[in-house]
């Protein structure tokens, strides 16, 4: 190779590294009374908004984000633990944030910095807090890498175009936690929000009506929408009057392009989709109706308006605000999650057959009663109950084997380089989400079976009896949790937690080496009167 050929091929390969930036963000952690759907409650937000600050970076930055922690509200947890949803973290396990798996809670008046590793990730993803049902309270919102094989296909791409879903209670936190795990009825008693919100704004029957969200365009143009269900419970329909759907992303995944009429969104799934403002001039409705159970009957405390979550596409040029027509149905073509197709490697992990991997793990979920713990969820069985020490902790400190986590830890080893299959059996639309990876869902909800190219995501809800197949490679140790992202369901049990090469987390290339504000955690935490915690 000639020098000047060397010289370029260097200069393309060391490009990234040299535009890598630093960013920093600052998380002002608190309590403020806000109104999103015009009943005013205190909340916990990041900088006093809902949803919190965005965070934008592009593949090779190193993200810190600096969380101060001033809440005062006592009638809400006090301590709070934020994960970075879908980014993997690699060698970066004590910084994914679910309380006491990879790191004990921040206690209030202190503060603690993390580390972001988003790698080659782009994408779109969240965060919000991984304390208890803490989340329900307010603290989500978004993260994007702008970054896209499949740039070509539009032309804005900003915060502009990021519509960011949400169910909305009017009840606390721990309120509703305790009245759920109380319950002995799960038909009548659920954790069921108020209203449904589109950028922090929603609308019930008796409270003020703030004006609708508006997403302005130009005729012409083509608009990435990303869009991010940040419920704590709730499922989305999501359909723009009269405009088609293209995908091209889901769940930090690009995929090949495939266009819908409407999807539905669980919570914490991610889509991007491409809207091109090719109809007349004039107001279209934006819809994203909501819903909480697959079948009735509906608990009496459901929201009065799950139907009144809406927002306007607005033409520039167009008169008025919104649009004088009736707000439509949902119609037209659905999407069936099996027609997505990853952009690369589209292969499952292992061999194209049942249990063609070296692990195989079947997972049956279900309610259940205990005298001491209350109403609460189980897998194979048992109820996923916290740790006092982290479960990264605990590896750190040379557990390895089964026994060496308590039963109410549902830890599962698994082993590095090792093909995992995971099949779950339990009702329909439980939206499960592993940390620390994306997955293959070999079969979904749509009960297809595809080892060639299946979809590959974060999140994917389970299907009933007929059960859901997924499938990872072992390649980034650490502890990651499987769990449903109903997180009151989560709070109540329904979790495991894969040690993904326990010796490997402790020494080696991929190890883990958490810092010294990390280690002051669990301390700090331990000392904290239980109001403060």
């Amino acid at each position: 190779m000639q020098l000047s050929s060397l010289l370029v091929t260097l200069f393309i390969t060391l490009l990234p590294q040299a535009l890598a930036e630093t960013i920093n963000y600052n998380f002002n952690i608190v309590n403020a009374n806000l109104a999103p759907d015009g009943f005013s409650r205190s909340t916990v937000v990041v900088n006093g908004q809902f949803p919190g600050s965005l965070i934008s970076a592009n593949k090779g930055d190193t993200v810190n984000v600096l969380v101060q922690n001033n809440l005062t509200d006592p009638t809400m947890r006090r301590s709070t633990s934020i994960h970075w949803h879908g980014l993997f973290q690699a060698r970066n396990a004590h910084n994914d944030g679910p309380a006491f798996v990879t790191q004990c809670p921040i206690a209030p008046n202190h503060t603690y910095t993390y580390g972001l590793n988003l790698g080659n990730q782009t994408g779109t993803y969240w965060y919000h807090s991984h304390l208890s049902s803490q989340y329900l309270d307010g603290l989500r919102g978004p993260i994007v890498n702008p970054e896209d094989p499949n740039l070509g296909l539009y032309d804005v791409d900003d915060e502009s175009t990021l519509i960011i879903l949400g169910d909305w209670f009017h009840t606390l936190a721990p309120e509703l936690e305790a009245q759920y795990k109380l319950a002995t009825n799960t038909a009548s008693v659920e954790e069921l929000p108020q209203s449904g919100t589109i950028n922090g704004v929603g609308r019930t029957s008796t409270d003020p009506q703030p004006a609708r969200p508006t997403f302005t365009v130009n005729s012409g143009q083509r608009y990435r929408y990303r869009i991010i269900n940040t419920s704590a419970i709730a499922r989305f329909t999501f359909q723009i009057q009269g405009h088609s759907l293209t995908i091209i992303e889901v769940d930090g995944v690009a995929t090949a392009p495939l266009a819908v009429d409407n999807l539905i969104i669980h919570p914490g799934q991610r889509y991007s989709v491409v809207v091109q403002a090719n109809q007349p001039v004039d107001n279209y409705w934006i819809r994203a109706p909501m819903t909480a159970r697959a079948v009735p009957p509906v608990p009496p405390n459901w929201a009065t308006d799950s139907n009144n979550v809406n927002a306007v596409l607005h033409y520039v040029g167009a008169a008025g605000a919104e649009p004088t027509s009736e707000i439509p149905a949902i119609s037209g073509t659905p999407l069936v999650e099996s027609n997505l197709v990853p952009l690369t490697d589209p292969a499952a992990p292992g061999s194209p057959f049942p249990g063609g991997v070296d692990k195989v793990f079947n997972l049956t979920f279900k309610t259940g009663e205990d005298p001491v713990t209350g109403h609460g969820w189980r897998v194979n069985d048992v109820q996923y109950i916290p740790p006092t020490t982290p479960t990264l902790l605990k590896i750190l400190s040379g557990a390895h084997d089964p026994s060496d986590f308590g039963t109410n830890e549902n830890t599962l080893i698994i082993n590095r380089g090792d093909t995992v299959e995971v099949n779950i059996f339990g009702p329909r639309d439980h939206p499960w989400h592993l940390h620390g990876h994306t997955f293959s869902v070999v079969k979904g909800a749509s009960g297809v079976t595809n080892y060639v190219n299946p979809p590959r995501r974060d999140v994917t809800p389970s299907n009933g009896n007929g059960g859901i197949t997924i499938r990872f490679t072992a390649d980034n140790p650490g502890p990651w949790v499987l769990h449903c992202h109903i997180d009151m369901h989560f709070e109540a049990g329904l979790a495991v937690v894969f040690a993904e090469a326990p010796t490997e987390v402790v020494s080696g290339p991929d190890s883990v080496d958490p810092g010294d504000d990390w280690d002051a955690l669990c301390p700090i935490y331990n000392a904290l009167p239980l109001d403060e915690q």
